[in-house]
């Protein structure tokens, strides 16, 4: 009755002509932040509040720990300016299960998260993974689904249990200032995974995850990337493409001003050996930094991860028109430069500017295959053009 009483009070506040802003806290809503108590009925009254009114409204979620079971916020909403304020922890199940999403939002158009701690609880996924068991694929943490302005800043994510933030068919999204944590062995913890997706923007993060640090596959379009620490993990990546047949390709992509720390790659575009079709194209790499990196940069037209029944045909991925521009430090193997390309589809249209990569303190290798390029200023180590 009190819970209710305090809801019903709520939407009282909502209506109330004089205020601009309105703000509903999930404790006066039934949340407990004692880590046990679901907290998923609270968190969707708010929802429901906050996607009736036409005013802006702040979501609270307070000091403490908030276990939160599966939860699904769905548009369109009257409101296109909800915004989540968190300084709490949010806690998943510690379990694992079949669903593919913890807490997602679908058909949204106007949304900011800001700060607050999302803990995936990923540990016994990842055990059963590592263990060669039948295992699902697991939750992504936080995802977007057909939806659009949406801004994330200053948020933590920990130990997903599989992807941390999923961005799908939406637009105009801007990640800032985020910190995304899981341990280099657990297994399809990506850190960002962007798909079928255009204007989205990375700024001014540190990922550091199982797997790819950030991902874009098919239909990725208008991305910037900017001042990104990533490690460890598998890199930033374009990919993987050419799985499928018919897929959407990824172009406009530009990545600035980042730093790779002990990562298995570090610029990497990767597709599969088969005959689909796809495209890669207009991409910007410019001022990177490799800290004893496997490979600092790589073209991969051959991903085959689990090197079973790996398919042999060309990749059908046409990509073109991607520039490397000062990329400097140092490689954890003698080939700091790998450019594996298709045979029916070559690379064309890669250059290199003023590349300074190092192994060991010695000069590096380059390796190129089925590529064609141009360079300018200083190359260490020497292009295989």
């Amino acid at each position: 009755m009190a819970q209710s009483m305090s809801f019903l009070l709520a939407l009282l506040f909502l209506s109330s002509s004089t205020m601009a802003m309105a703000a509903l806290n999930i404790v006066d809503l039934g949340a407990k932040p004692d880590g046990r108590t679901d907290s998923a009925r609270p968190f969707l009254r708010a929802w429901a509040a906050a996607c009736r009114t036409n005013k802006p409204l702040t979501i609270y979620v307070p000091r403490g720990r908030f276990f939160l079971s599966q939860v699904e916020f769905l548009g369109p909403c009257n409101n296109k300016a909800i915004k989540f304020l968190i300084h709490g922890t949010i806690i998943a199940p510690a379990g694992y299960s079949s669903s593919m999403n913890w807490i997602r939002f679908k058909y949204v158009d106007g949304l900011s998260i800001y700060r607050g701690t999302l803990d995936g609880r990923g540990q016994s996924l990842w055990a059963c993974k590592m263990a060669g068991r039948s295992c699902p694929f697991g939750a992504t943490s936080l995802s977007f689904s057909r939806s659009k302005n949406v801004l994330i800043s200053g948020l933590t994510s920990i130990n997903s249990k599989f992807y941390h933030i999923s961005i799908f068919g939406s637009s105009n999204v801007k990640i800032r200032g985020v910190k995304i944590t899981a341990p280099d062995a657990s297994p399809n913890t990506d850190g960002i995974h962007l798909q079928m997706s255009s204007g989205i923007t990375v700024e001014r993060s540190t990922i550091g995850t199982g797997d790819d640090c950030i991902s874009m596959k098919t239909g990725t379009t208008n991305v910037r990337i900017h001042r990104v620490k990533c490690g460890p993990g598998h890199g930033i990546s374009i990919g993987s493409l050419g799985d499928a047949a018919n897929e959407a390709g990824v172009q406009n992509i530009t990545v600035t001003s980042v730093v790779f720390t002990g990562t298995d790659n570090g610029l990497r575009i990767k597709t599969w050996a088969k005959n689909n079709r796809g495209f890669v194209k207009g991409v910007t790499f410019a001022n990177a930094v490799m800290q004893n990196v496997r490979n600092p940069i790589i073209i991969d037209q051959n991903y085959c991860p689990s090197g079973n029944n790996c398919p042999v045909q060309g990749s059908g991925v046409k990509i073109s028109g991607v520039s490397y521009t000062n990329v400097r430090g140092s490689s954890a193997t003698p080939v700091a430069m790998r450019f594996d390309c298709s045979p029916s589809n070559p690379c064309s249209e890669i250059g290199l500017k003023d590349i300074k990569l190092r192994y060991r303190k010695k000069r590096a290798q380059a390796f190129c295959k089925n590529v064609r390029g141009t360079t300018a200023g200083f190359i260490d180590p020497p292009s295989c053009f």
